[in-house]
């Protein structure tokens, strides 16, 4: 249980629900999706497909488990970062052997974080705790929900690849679902900012992504420079590509996470967290998806007025259209079934 303190002095969220750091349309998509009346027994019976307890396994016996006695650091980061963010239970953490930076949370009982090497290589201390409590923040999100969706919906749309339209929905299904992880990820960043308190670590672990560990050969105001040049870069058929070159990612560019949290640690947001003001994990089952739903549309309306791609302006109209259908849908859905 979380009961040590961090290493260093840092602002503690009792009782913070991930409300308050999850990007709208991440924090909308949640808060329908908890409302729904028996949706946590239809995501039990999903996740009888995705065999937790054999993955858990598979890295107990295949990676190194972190403790007192190994990895101790990565131990007392996870330990810090669930202090900071009042996640109920300790995560156990994983290192494995791969040159690919990457780190991961899996399962939804008794969820654990997977570091691989190449990570540990690549990061400083403030830049790991950044990264590991971007790990908790998914946790604390509940976000394996639609992970094991995500496995669920690709292993069936391999066995559905025979059938003349079988496949197309399913790959509809898991475009949605690749947009929700990217934003999702946008949350989990935010998290990680607020178990490590360090934005020049955040920014730094952005830069290192994209260009490696020669952070003297960069520039964090010229990254910043280069967000925008990709935001605005090119025509309308610039604009079509990125969007296509976007598909099949679960994660966003590093430059523009780079961007996302530059620009949500100088709102005025995180500030209002670091002096307390946030919502409470109490209060989350009368949150309203209504008014969810209508913020994370606010929140593309405004990314779309201040992003300069001139594709965005084009797709504009219908996509708000299509988030009002979307709004009015998860309201008529949830009055039937009973949520706020």
């Amino acid at each position: 249980m979380t009961t040590k303190t961090p290493d260093r002095a840092r602002t503690r969220f009792p009782g913070i629900s991930s409300r308050a750091y999850e990007h709208p349309a991440d924090r909308s998509a949640l808060v329908a999706l908890r409302s729904l009346t028996g949706f946590d027994v239809v995501l039990r019976r999903l996740s009888g497909l995705f065999n937790e307890r054999a993955i858990r396994l598979a890295f107990l016996g295949g990676a190194v488990r972190a403790g007192d006695n190994q990895f101790r650091h990565l131990h007392d980061m996870v330990r810090d970062a669930a202090y900071i963010l009042d996640l109920p239970e300790v995560p156990e953490i994983y290192v494995q052997q791969s040159p690919q930076p990457n780190a991961m949370a899996i399962g939804s009982d008794h969820p654990f974080i997977v570091v691989n090497t190449g990570l540990l290589d690549l990061h400083d201390d403030e830049e790991l705790r950044f990264v590991i409590g971007h790990e908790v923040g998914h946790i604390l999100s509940g976000h394996a929900v639609y992970q094991t969706m995500m496995m669920i919906l690709t292993r069936l749309g391999a066995r559905l690849a025979w059938l003349p339209l079988g496949n197309i929905g399913i790959a509809a299904i898991i475009m949605g679902l690749q947009e929700w992880f990217r934003k999702a990820e946008l949350s989990a960043d935010r998290a990680g900012l607020l178990a490590g308190q360090d934005l020049d670590a955040a920014r730094r672990t952005m830069m290192k992504m994209a260009g490696g560990t020669r952070l003297a050969e960069m520039n964090t105001e010229a990254f910043l420079a280069q967000a925008r040049e990709y935001d605005a870069a090119g025509d309308v058929r610039d604009g079509f590509l990125k969007f296509l070159n976007l598909l099949n990612l679960t994660h966003p560019y590093p430059v523009i996470r780079f961007a996302e949290i530059d620009r949500w640690a100088s709102g005025g947001e995180y500030e209002r967290i670091l002096g307390g003001d946030y919502p409470r994990r109490e209060d989350d089952g009368s949150a309203s998806i209504s008014e969810e739903i209508r913020n994370a549309a606010n929140a593309y309306r405004e990314s779309w007025s201040q992003s300069a791609d001139p594709f965005i302006g084009k797709v504009r109209d219908i996509a708000e259209g299509a988030a009002s259908a979307a709004g009015g849908l998860f309201e008529r859905v949830t009055r039937r079934g009973g949520g706020s």
